[in-house]
């Protein structure tokens, strides 16, 4: 017998309370389909333990990296990561082997009082540490005749929900995902609907990953993919990822599925990037049919790219915060 099938699958992790409560899911997801007990290894990446804005620190990657590298030292089987997190580009001697299916991709409110963002005094100061919401939220704010102050954040769902609770700020937004993982959906007093904020590429998705040359691993892990939510992912990524060559302000996007009735049929996939006080934005979508591979869902992102970039996306120069 193969003496590694004796032992538990190592499932990498960060040791945030939103990441363990991630992986503990995919965890058991991943006992079901092996019958293989499965164990948390604990892992402290940069992003968690530095204090700088994450745009300054290189935003995606820096809650990655470390567990990556568990991964090709061997320490780990597979990880589990924040698809938002992770860099457009892929390293060759790693693979998704799943994107289980997504949670609600939508940015959450909690603001004190029960308010909702309409509801929100003028002045209101709302915290987020992304300038892809600071670009949105004072666009949204305008549509709706009033001014909002945004506030530089970080920390962890408790930390940020608390500046609420402690009045020094009026609101706060975080991922809806994130807060419905945890048990805290419900202090939500809003979700903003993505006609008004897109939520950053791959929100309220999961990326399961492993060594390519792990085949058995793959074929098990495959078992937890889910095809919509990797066509829509990789559609908003390759979005992302052409606008990364050639634009610096915040990026936006969501793909979601057109169903008639029972039938799903077609895929829309919108982008949104702006400056930073919202005073500019180019927002597009496009629809298509569902792709059906890897190859058709990089395409739909990047024509999408192409327009957007035609239309000016290319001179709205924000701080990098890709």
């Amino acid at each position: 017998m193969n003496p590694r099938l004796d032992r538990p699958l190592r499932l990498g992790t960060r040791r945030s309370k939103l990441a363990m409560s991630q992986s503990g899911h995919v965890a058991e997801a991943v006992r079901a389909v092996t019958g293989r007990p499965v164990e948390l290894v604990e892992i402290t990446t940069y992003g968690d333990v530095s204090r700088e804005h994450l745009a300054q620190i290189g935003g995606t990657g820096v809650f990655v990296t470390a567990l990556r590298d568990a991964l090709v030292r061997g320490e780990v089987d597979f990880a589990v990561h924040s698809l938002k997190d992770l860099p457009t580009t892929q390293p060759e001697e790693l693979v998704i082997a799943a994107m289980p299916l997504r949670e609600d991709p939508r940015d959450a409110l909690v603001a004190r009082d029960g308010l909702s963002f309409a509801a929100l005094p003028d002045g209101a100061r709302i915290g987020t540490g992304s300038p892809r919401r600071t670009a949105q939220l004072h666009a949204y704010a305008k549509s709706l005749g009033k001014v909002v102050e945004t506030v530089a954040i970080r920390g962890n769902v408790d930390t940020r929900i608390g500046f609420v609770r402690a009045g020094e700020l009026d609101a706060v937004v975080l991922a809806a995902a994130g807060l419905n993982r945890i048990g805290r959906g419900d202090e939500a007093t809003d979700l903003l609907s993505v006609d008004s904020v897109l939520p950053a590429p791959g929100q309220g998705a999961l990326a399961v990953e492993c060594l390519a040359s792990d085949t058995d691993l793959i074929a098990a892990l495959g078992e937890l993919d889910d095809p919509f939510t990797r066509a829509a992912v990789t559609a908003e990524r390759a979005l992302l990822a052409a606008l990364e060559a050639g634009c610096s302000a915040p990026v936006g996007a969501l793909a979601d599925l057109l169903a008639e009735g029972q039938t799903v049929h077609e895929m829309r996939l919108r982008g949104v990037v702006g400056t930073l006080d919202g005073s500019t934005l180019v927002q597009l979508s496009t629809t298509g049919p569902v792709p059906q591979s890897y190859d058709e869902a990089m395409a739909l992102g990047r024509e999408l790219a192409d327009e957007m970039l035609a239309k000016g996306a290319a001179g709205l120069m924000g701080e990098r915060s890709l």
